[in-house]
């Protein structure tokens, strides 16, 4: 359990950030759902379904950027050329 508080803490902004994202995406597909379906069941269902997993995907995005970014920051003190 402690290694869980302490991950939830490392991650907070990127947490926080998916949360804010996660509310957008969910107001934006349920009006996109209703509009293209007329239905508020299946609108609400879609977009809850769909954002939820991008919310997982866009947390997971963010963690292999910042790793990306760790690995180029000792190659940028050296005067190394990246790609």
């Amino acid at each position: 359990m402690t290694r869980l508080i302490q991950t939830l803490r490392q991650n907070r902004l990127t947490l926080a950030k998916t949360a804010s994202y996660y509310c957008i995406h969910i107001s934006v597909a349920a009006c996109v759902a209703y509009a293209v379906t007329g239905n508020l069941w299946a609108s609400l269902t879609l977009s809850l379904l769909e954002p939820t997993i991008q919310a997982v995907a866009f947390f997971f995005h963010e963690k292999a950027w910042e790793r990306r970014l760790q690995k180029r920051e000792p190659r940028a003190e050296t005067g190394a050329v990246t790609a």
